[in-house]
């Protein structure tokens, strides 16, 4: 028989005390052996367990007595300091050693008994001792893993599990602007998505924090035509833990989660987050409250523009032959055209979305959408761009848009590369230190191939290039045959070599 749990062992505690204390002489021992045999305790600590002599007793360890006093203490501190801070175990057996050179150059004088002391104690003593000290206030803690007990109240929900839901289930997730690098605080996006219309909803949270996220979804759920019926998140501790849990509970909202690492059970949502929010935000660092109040402007551009006047394609069933998987999807339609197709949606949500329909000017919420990049992007770069950027008027933004197409990319929240650039390598080159030999040999005999030219490199360099190097070899023979073939042909080598060249003679 298993273990029992300790909660079930004080149940049971609980239930025989009073029965065990009124029984006859003959009922104590079987009462004694049954409860011995269920729960595995001593037959000493049992008895006492049902004689109630250790209920209601504190489980803190007892206070001990305290051998070592305060100047053991500093003058630990003073030896752990000297020897660079390393841990107890290490201390311990440096200790004589590190003593007696400081004595012996007048760092340290110690009265006979605080010296007698430090030498007895232990290594686990001096952890103690230095626990304070070491104190360590600019490390992180790790970010514990969601409540087991919430995540088993909160029911699972697959992607399949969807089906053809009515317009009010939602999913839910959080792009993060930290920019190159997670550390320190950063703005989030709170990204929600219609699973019926397709309806996106995006809203900025200055920080990673339950209540806020909360406050947040209530302000969201005052701009959403219609009423939020179902809530459905990943399993990030922001939204898996009793603030979110209980305010779905108290609002009617169904709260569900997706299965761990499994991102297509919340493929709606991700895909909102590369297409709509990565792709008008960018990956730049934003933190403050002044980038928050600037994404906060843009996404009310945004949502309008977005649901409005941006159609997007919905997924209308799926199918597998073999190992081809074949996707049937619906026509183009913007969010605003599914809302009003639907007829689950009442008349007066169809009223008020076709009345706020008719007053919005899709040029002029491009054009704030523009403006509200560009000042993200004077945010983000602050330290590299003081200047502030010139904002065109409405008039001027229309007619950018005839020639805007043969300036490229016009976002300015995407970052440009550098005409020429190449993408570095990640891994050292392997044949760097014989890149000229390789190459006179190449030049030579031209018609070798990449086997003869690696079995030639390991007879000449011994134990020098594994075999799964030949790989890495055939590459760089075939960019070799590239540009002999245009040099052959067109007299020069190709025009990536002679851009690379010239940036070369300019840098130089």
């Amino acid at each position: 028989m298993g273990r029992i749990s300790m909660a079930t062992r004080d149940e049971l505690v609980a239930a025989l005390v009073e029965r065990y204390a009124g029984c006859s002489r003959s009922e104590p021992g079987l009462i004694l052996d049954e409860f011995v045999a269920v729960t595995k305790f001593h037959r000493k600590h049992a008895a006492r367990l049902l004689k109630g002599r250790s209920r209601g007793r504190r489980s803190e360890p007892r206070p001990g007595q305290r051998v070592y006093d305060d100047a053991a203490r500093e003058a630990l501190i003073v030896l752990w300091e000297a020897s660079d801070r390393i841990c107890g175990k290490r201390l311990r057996p440096l200790l004589p050693v590190m003593l007696e050179a400081m004595e012996r150059h007048g760092h340290l004088q110690l009265l006979p008994e605080v010296r007698t002391g430090l030498l007895a104690m232990s290594a686990a003593t001096m952890d103690r001792a230095l626990r304070e000290a070491k104190g360590q206030p600019g490390k992180k803690r790790r970010r514990a893993p969601p409540s087991a007990a919430v995540r088993r109240s909160v029911p699972v929900r697959t992607f399949s599990d969807w089906g053809d839901p009515a317009p009010g289930f939602i999913e839910a997730d959080l792009v993060a602007h930290g920019g190159p690098t997670a550390a320190g605080s950063f703005v989030q996006t709170l990204v929600l998505t219609d699973v019926a219309t397709g309806w996106v909803e995006c809203a900025p949270l200055l920080y990673r924090e339950q209540k806020l996220l909360t406050e947040v979804l209530g302000e969201v759920r005052k701009l959403l035509p219609f009423p939020l019926i179902g809530f459905d998140t990943d399993n990030d501790t922001v939204f898996m833990n009793e603030t979110v849990r209980d305010y779905c509970r108290d609002s009617s909202i169904v709260f569900t989660r997706c299965r761990p690492y499994q991102k297509n059970d919340q493929a709606w949502v991700k895909q909102k987050n590369g297409a709509i929010v990565r792709r008008i935000v960018g990956y730049r660092r934003f933190a403050g409250l002044e980038a928050a109040a600037a994404l906060a402007r843009l996404y009310r551009s945004v949502r309008l523009f977005v649901n409005f006047f941006q159609p997007s394609f919905k997924l209308a069933e799926k199918s597998r032959e073999g190992a081809k998987v074949r996707k049937c999807y619906h026509s183009p339609a913007t969010p605003y055209q599914r809302l009003i197709a639907d007829a689950r949606a009442t008349d007066e949500i169809k009223r008020q979305v076709k009345a706020q329909f008719e007053t919005l000017d899709p040029v002029r919420l491009l054009n704030d959408i523009r403006a509200g990049q560009r000042r993200l992007v004077e945010i983000a770069d602050a330290p590299e761009v003081p200047l502030l950027i010139e904002q065109p008027t409405l008039e001027q933004f229309l007619f950018s848009l005839r020639t805007a197409w043969k300036e490229g990319e016009v976002r300015p929240t995407a970052r440009r590369k550098a005409p020429g650039t190449r993408k570095k390598r990640n891994t050292p080159d392997p044949f760097a230190l014989v890149a000229v030999e390789l190459r006179a040999w190449f030049e030579a005999e031209p018609w070798r191939t990449s086997a003869e030219l690696f079995a030639r490199l390991r007879t000449e360099h011994p134990d020098a290039y594994a075999s799964g190097q030949l790989r890495t070899l055939q590459r760089r023979l075939k960019e070799w045959r590239r540009d002999m073939a245009h040099l052959m042909v067109f007299g020069r080598p190709p025009a990536d070599e002679a851009i690379g060249e010239e940036t070369e003679m300019e840098t130089q």
